[in-house]
């Protein structure tokens, strides 16, 4: 029985396949050429009488395997890829050059590759480098680390893998987490508390983070520690954030805007609204702007102590300042004037909003005055 033999032109190691699929690489593989029964001999030389035409990518595959001399360096191999305007060709040039004798990819090479995937929503391979990286393909990097948290933070099936990015860092001796490291994974944190009960199960984790930060050397900056503070004002645990407001200045930060918004924000929803509105008084003695949030729930609060007077001018405040306040806050002011016997002061009042430039459009205006007329009535 005739033993077949199979033989391998230089031309097609650089054959690629064409996926159709926009998430997977299109990496090039080599194809067999199999002979027939009687095989000839193999000769370099002869052309191939039956030819196939190769398609443009496969031609500029090619033009690039070629540049890429022997005892090509992960330097050559980064300028290769950020060459390309096609990121299904840079996964080829990748792929196939990590097959190549005496060549390993570094952090510099995975990085690029990763943001290049990642850019042009090729997720399938991004996630299989990314593994690659988790499992020690390379040298570890702070910059490389940073880049995969980001993107595993941003998806909800790799949140927890982004941790497992952080935790590996914490164990190496060369790539220490960088204030950029917490930032991500504090900002991926407070995404997630979009309910009072669901914060608390979070808050455990920002902790953590904090803590670590501290122990690690690391010295957080303004908006790592708006983060924080931010966390403890959702969860209402306003002792934790006046704690972390007052540590500001031990890190030789300074609050700002933010800052004290969240702590407003974070007292009036808890109830003590005269320690809201001592902040809101500091914090416009500094010449700072409360956010719109801030401002809407400290005039809410204030009207629902029936403190109108201040809540008044909280909101012209407000407008001075290019803020402009809801629906639900205006009823609040207003609604709460009429129900106190105030309908005149109400409509009054009413009047005066609608002729500031931009304090409510034409449907607000009608709804408010339709309100204040049934309440009239009653």
């Amino acid at each position: 029985m005739a033993t077949k033999n199979r033989f391998v032109s230089l031309r097609t190691l650089s054959t690629i396949r064409t996926n159709p699929n926009p998430n997977h690489s299109f990496i090039a593989s080599p194809r067999s050429i199999s002979s027939d029964s009687n095989p000839q001999p193999f000769d370099p030389k002869t052309p191939n009488p039956n030819p196939r035409t190769r398609t443009p990518l496969e031609t500029q595959f090619e033009t690039w395997i070629e540049k890429l001399r022997p005892g090509f360096t992960p330097e050559d191999v980064d300028d290769a890829m950020r060459s390309q305007t096609d990121p299904d060709l840079a996964l080829d040039i990748f792929r196939w050059t990590a097959q190549q004798r005496n060549y390993r990819h570094n952090h510099v090479t995975y990085h690029t590759i990763i943001r290049i995937a990642v850019s042009e929503k090729r997720f399938g391979p991004a996630e299989a480098l990314i593994e690659e990286v988790f499992a020690g393909a390379c040298n570890c990097n702070v910059a490389l680390y940073n880049s995969i948290i980001r993107y595993c933070c941003s998806r909800r099936p790799l949140f927890n893998r982004g941790f497992d990015f952080y935790k590996k860092m914490l164990r190496s001796e060369e790539c220490k987490p960088s204030i950029q490291t917490y930032t991500l994974l504090l900002s991926a944190l407070l995404k997630k508390f979009n309910k009072l009960n669901v914060c608390y199960v979070y808050l455990h984790a920002v902790r953590s983070l904090h803590k670590q930060m501290k122990a690690s050397g690391v010295i957080p900056d303004v908006y790592a520690l708006n983060l924080i503070l931010k966390a403890y004002c959702k969860c209402l645990e306003m002792d934790g954030a006046i704690r972390v407001f007052r540590e500001m200045g031990l890190y030789g930060c300074e609050a700002d805007g933010y800052s004290y918004s969240y702590v407003v924000k974070g007292f009036c929803e808890k109830g003590r609204v005269d320690q809201g509105f001592e902040y809101f008084k500091e914090m416009r003695g500094r010449d700072f702007v409360p956010t719109s949030s801030a401002y809407m729930i400290l005039i809410c609060s204030l009207a629902m102590e029936l403190r109108f007077g201040e809540a008044v001018d909280l909101t012209f405040d407000m407008l001075g300042n290019s803020r402009v306040p809801d629906l639900l806050t205006y009823k609040t002011v207003l609604e709460g004037l009429c129900r106190e016997g105030r309908g005149d002061e109400a409509f009054e009042l009413l009047e005066q909003l609608r002729k500031k430039n931009g304090a409510m459009g034409d449907k607000t205006y009608r709804t408010l005055l339709d309100g204040l007329h049934f309440l009239s009535r009653e």
